[in-house]
């Protein structure tokens, strides 16, 4: 029994190949997240094990505000001069030096432009000279107070040279330097892992980066020959006592990976996530492409039970099949997705400036067992009710010139209508319920059961849509065939329209979110936002882009300017709770900025006071006169009075501050600007004045309020965008399954076709019988995914309401479009089969048994 199944699935080696592609696919992608995630980690043990090669203790002081990866960035609390001293004097150290370096210095190109980092920081650092590590290229290490050097890769990416002016952002405003030098590191590398920095004396770092002179950001330690780390590491530690942060340079590279890794681990959730996707619509494929592989194989397969094969031994026929498949595919799939790991490891340094050695590709263990326990379980589960089908094959049908029976519907869609009804109530409980720590799971095993459900009931409907569809093709013979050919096997036509649906349901599902989220911005915007003019910019990094405070001042200053306000903002800690918090320069001018209106408010907030929003006010119990203990990123806490409580949405965020507070902010510059005009007063007027004022502050432009709000508005269309381009695998996979479906079909139509082409039916005609098929199959399974999504678009708009969103949008232009794009996915995948279709020889068609 083995080797008949052996030799039958070698016979039918196209066969194989059209099955086991879509679990190539899925396996790839599951693959390669492991890959791109454990190549990407080595090299960055590799990169911070070089970077504090020449640190054998570090030092740090205790963050005043605790800052986890995925909420910002953690503001440096200064090591004052004392602390240098203390750790100088402490037995076992050769040398301590006290080192500056802090993200946040943004250099201005030659075009401009400041140079924008999508993850790495931009240090400014103090100059300590050359060492194993550093090493100077060009010019030599600055001595003046406006004098600077440059790594290689702000260099190349700023187009400065040695001699050149250049402008500087930092936690003040633009300050020009002069470059003196220009230096990279060793192994001829121009940064590590695409970090920008620039280093200035150290008077002049420690003012600009750390706010003030004589404190560090840590110390460099080394010990004495014969001390190891540990030992001199608890030395430190016992004599600079609590408040302070001290790990040997191993711990340090170590803790500095990790962190990295845990953003890693996102992404890789990410490609899982989409992986699981491509796996989940790869099962409608494998499941159709083993139901008629049984079909036409009735025959062969009863003649094997009137020889005496039992039930089991058909089953296990199949199965093995399914797990010789699986097994091609786990290895294929692995293999490809090495490649694609190591082809994303190679885009993300480039992405980050190229600036990491990538090491040598890693292919983990869990990369290996995931391809082959997900590829084979996969086709395993795929296949077995046609296994379970093919067990029941009586054996009188050898004698018999058996065709695929139409089997009642009843069964099938009780089930799906139960399993609908189960991912209905998940996926209700997720969004309307409060599941804790849950609620994502729920709704995702909601969505997951819900399109199971809905592709079970799917033969239901299928024979009237599907003739509905095909009626707009029937003008000729070749339409009318098609027509009729789609719509004879209801479950087929279902499970391949099945697989076009889940991946059109979702980018539909979230198209409507987005859309319903932006339209629900721009009413609120509308609604909300007064001032007519807006202080802004993009954020590219970890920090926001700022602008100097003086603007505000001279904006107010401008004819037909009615009020100025400025917006500061960054987390600090509120009675030991982590918050976000705003402050303003203008209270009035805020609150004539938003249109708030609220009696009782104050015009002013003295230094010692803050307004609240109505929410955060009712949550915490807190009312005007109660006090509060918030601990900025930098200098001490400070008790402040609530002086006001706002409505929800009528001032931005929930806590403002009065602008003295910023000054202890993590970033002391302004990051946005609200300008309101005089009654009568154009925006032309005014605008371009104050698009004058911020020449020296690049980051930050000025706009008027619509544009403003159309900005952030375009977000929700990068996101679409993206998620589209991710989800293309499981459409791709699903294009496949109406390529497999339609070659399989012809195959199973083989006497059927010839006899066709032997009573007058042309090629050409005989072609666009087999490409109205796929057009139909696939603009039914089109229509099915816009209407599925559009309904879960829906609930979850709906149970966002609370959340701002407001208004249901749905995205007619957008689904016509995939519906178009569906037809013309069918005119493709029915290029091959057609042809196929066109060129068999009639005679031998009509013989065909």
């Amino acid at each position: 029994m083995l080797r008949a199944t052996l030799k039958s699935l070698l016979a039918r080696k196209l066969r194989l190949i059209l099955s086991g592609l879509a679990v190539v696919l899925g396996v790839m992608f599951v693959a390669g997240a492991f890959v791109v995630t454990d190549t990407l980690s080595k090299s960055f043990d590799s990169l911070f094990a070089s970077a504090y090669s020449t640190t054998d203790v570090g030092v740090t002081a205790k963050p005043k505000v605790e800052v986890s990866e995925f909420e910002g960035e953690e503001v440096i609390t200064p090591l004052p001069a004392s602390a240098l001293a203390q750790v100088q004097g402490v037995p076992g150290v050769q040398s301590a030096t006290g080192l500056v370096d802090a993200d946040g210095a943004r250099v201005i190109g030659s075009d401009g432009k400041v140079l924008t980092s999508v993850g790495p920081p931009r240090i400014g650092s103090a100059w300590t000279g050359t060492d194993d590590l550093l090493q100077l290229r060009e010019g030599r290490g600055p001595t003046a107070d406006d004098e600077f050097v440059a790594n290689a890769t702000v260099a190349k990416a700023a187009g400065i040279k040695v001699g050149d002016r250049v402008g500087v952002l930092t936690l003040e405003p633009k300050k020009e330097f002069k470059l003196v030098g220009i230096y990279g590191y060793s192994g001829n590398r121009d940064s590590l892992g695409g970090v920008q920095e620039v280093a200035f004396t150290e008077p002049v770092a420690q003012k600009l980066m750390l706010g003030k002179t004589g404190v560090y950001s840590s110390i460099r330690v080394q010990a004495e020959p014969g001390v190891t780390p540990e030992a001199l590491r608890d030395r430190i530690s016992a004599t600079l006592g609590a408040g302070y942060v001290t790990k040997t340079g191993d711990e340090l590279a170590a803790d500095t990976a990790a962190d990295l890794q845990a953003g890693l681990g996102f992404f890789t959730n990410i490609l899982l996530g989409f992986a699981g996707v491509a796996l989940f619509v790869g099962i409608f494929l494998i499941l159709n492409t083993f139901s008629i592989i049984v079909a036409q194989r009735t025959r062969e397969l009863a003649l094997m039970r009137a020889l005496g094969a039992s039930r089991r031994q058909m089953i296990g026929s199949v199965l093995v099949e399914a797990v010789v498949i699986g097994l091609i595919a786990s290895v294929l799939g692995l293999a490809a997705g090495v490649g694609v790991g190591a082809l994303l490891a190679y885009l993300f340094n480039s992405f980050v400036g190229g600036g990491m050695q990538l090491g040598t590709v890693g292919v983990p263990a869990a990369a290996i067992i995931s391809s082959f326990v997900v590829g084979v379980l996969v086709t395993v589960v795929a296949a077995v009710l046609p296994a379970l089908r093919a067990s029941r094959i009586a054996p009188v049908a050898a004698m018999q010139d058996v065709a695929t029976p139409d089997r009642p519907l009843t069964k099938v869609s009780v089930a799906g209508g139960l399993v609908t009804a189960t991912g209905a109530t998940a996926l209700g409980l997720g969004l309307f319920a409060d599941m804790g720590d849950a609620t994502l799971w729920t709704i995702l095993t909601g969505v997951l059961v819900s399109f199971i459900g809905i592709a079970l009931l799917t033969p239901l409907i299928s024979r009237p849509v599907v003739s509905g569809i095909g009626r707009l093709f029937s003008w000729s013979l070749p339409g009318r065939l098609g027509r009729l050919n789609s719509g004879r096997n209801p479950r087929r036509t279902a499970i391949t329209a099945a697989a076009l649906m889940v991946g059109i349901a979702l980018v539909t599902g979230v198209t409507v979110v987005m859309d319903s989220a932006k339209a629900s911005l721009k009413a609120e915007a509308a609604t909300i936002l007064k001032a007519e003019v807006v202080l802004s910019g993009d954020q590219n990094g970890p920090r926001p882009p700022t602008y100097d405070p003086a603007v505000l001042r001279d904006a107010a200053k401008i004819p037909g300017v009615r009020a100025v306000a400025g917006l500061w903002n960054y987390q600090v800690t509120i009675n030991g709770e982590n918050h976000y918090v705003n402050a303003t320069d203008n209270f009035a001018g805020l609150k004539d900025a938003f249109g708030n209106t609220a009696v009782g408010t104050p015009e002013t907030l003295r230094d010692d006071q803050l307004a609240v929003s109505v929410p955060e006010a009712r949550d915490y119990g807190w009312q005007v006169g109660t006090k509060l203990t918030i601990q900025p990123a930098r200098g001490d806490p400070r008790e402040y009075t609530v002086a006001a409580v706002y409505p929800e949405d009528s001032l931005p965020g929930s806590y403002l501050l009065p602008v003295a507070a910023a000054k202890d902010f993590g970033i002391t510059q302004p990051t946005m600007g609200f300008v309101r005009l005089a009654d009568g007063v154009a925006v032309s007027q005014v605008l371009p004045q104050v698009k004058a004022l911020l020449a020296d502050s690049p980051e930050v432009s000025a706009q008027d309020a619509q544009a403003f709000v159309d900005e952030q508005a375009a977000t929700f269309d990068t996101l679409i965008t993206m998620i589209q381009i991710l989800l293309a695998l499981a459409i791709l996979i699903a294009v496949l399954g109406v390529i497999n479906t339609l070659a399989l079909s012809v195959l199973e139509r083989t006497r059927e076709l010839g006899l066709l082409r032997a009573v007058g039916l042309g090629r050409a005609q005989t072609m666009r019988m087999v490409t109205v098929e796929a057009v139909v199959i696939s603009v039914f399974g089109a229509l099915l995914g816009v209407v599925v999504g559009a309904g879960m678009g829906t609930a979850v708009t709906r149970a966002l309401k609370s959340d701002g969103i407001t208004e249901l949008v749905l995205p007619w232009e957008r689904m016509g479009t995939y519906l178009v794009l569906a037809a013309l996915v069918g005119v493709i995948a029915a290029v091959l089969p057609a042809i196929r279709a066109a060129r068999l020889n009639v005679l031998g068609a009509i013989a065909h048994d």
